[in-house]
């Protein structure tokens, strides 16, 4: 029979991008276009994938979006539209969770409203990326982010982060993030999951580097293990670590978390999902568990409203004794 400790997780999710406008210039990213020249998704759009979905085993809706500059004159209309799409995703049954780059205090505090977690990726806060692949991304100041997580620490808002890894960072780099997202969950205690997610290049970043090397990947999340509290839950994503026995190698280092599992990874568009069936097939002849999660884990339903309560009290009945 399998222990606790042989369980992993993922969620039953799909991913909504209200845009893939972005005021950032990553030169690794696959994932934006430039203001302006992508439509924004309609609440009639969201209604009709939602509509479909509720058929599905699909619990958990990312809201995951470009960014629009914090003085855009659109600004406003864009918060509106996640807000919306949170609300709509609420109202036909689902779990919302968030990311969509830097927010404002109050920004923050009204989503709070309408999901049930959030996240944003910290990176890596070493300074130098601003020369480089960060020299045009204005919103990857190493403070806009840290503060981000500060701010979801006194709103109590269940967080996931993390860091990317091969974008020029040494070991140093990673050890001093890991750290800093420990010291805030210490003092918060509100850090659901950090996901260490590997450089994978993709056909439209501008970026030029080798992927990061899988074979790195164990020993590094056996030292966060050791950094990060352990009620924090390491994630890793296995579509870009393609090879089963590096992805099961990642597992015996510490990693209990696969992530959301949706029809596409909208960040790394070129590099396919490998579904639930499929990963169990790799999994299990090693002993490991999959188990469904829910968008928010157990130990933080007390933190939400009545009614996102209400919302996942349904999922966790309907899921159980499969769930998380």
């Amino acid at each position: 029979m399998t222990s606790n400790s042989r369980i992993v997780t993922y969620s039953p999710a799909y991913t909504i991008v209200p845009t893939y406008e972005c005021f950032n210039r990553c030169s690794y990213c696959n994932f934006r276009t430039n203001p302006g020249e992508s439509p924004w998704m309609s609440l009639a759009a969201a209604v009709s994938i939602f509509q479909k979905l509720q058929s599905q085993n699909v619990c958990e809706i990312l809201i995951l979006s470009g960014e629009v500059h914090p003085h855009s004159p659109r600004r406003q209309e864009w918060f509106q539209r996640i807000y919306d799409l949170c609300k709509l995703a609420l109202e036909m049954g689902f779990l919302p969770h968030t990311n969509a780059g830097p927010l404002s205090f109050p920004e923050m505090q009204k989503l709070k409203q309408v999901n049930v977690s959030m996240g944003l990726m910290l990176e890596q806060l070493t300074p130098s990326l601003l020369e480089t692949v960060h020299k045009h991304a204005p919103s990857k100041l190493p403070e806009i982010r840290l503060q981000q997580l500060q701010w979801a620490g006194e709103l109590k808002i269940p967080f996931t982060t993390g860091l990317l890894l091969g974008i020029g960072e040494n070991e140093s780099d990673c050890w001093q993030t890991l750290e800093t997202i420990s010291q805030l969950h210490q003092r918060y205690h509100h850090i659901q999951e950090v996901i260490l997610q590997p450089h994978s290049p993709g056909s439209q970043q501008s970026f030029v580097a080798a992927a990061f090397a899988a074979d790195k990947l164990p020993e590094l999340i056996a030292k966060s293990r050791q950094i990060l509290p352990a009620d924090i839950t390491i994630q890793i994503p296995p579509n870009l670590v393609k090879d089963r026995e590096w992805l099961l190698a990642c597992l015996d280092a510490g990693a209990r978390d696969l992530g959301g599992i949706s029809p596409i990874d909208e960040v790394n568009p070129d590099y396919r999902h490998i579904q639930a069936e499929e990963l169990r097939e790799i999994l299990q002849p090693a002993g490991w568990k999959l188990v469904q999660r829910l968008p928010l884990y157990p130990q933080f339903d007390g933190w939400l409203s009545g009614e996102l309560q209400e919302g996942v009290k349904k999922w966790r009945n309907r899921l159980s004794p499969f769930v998380l």
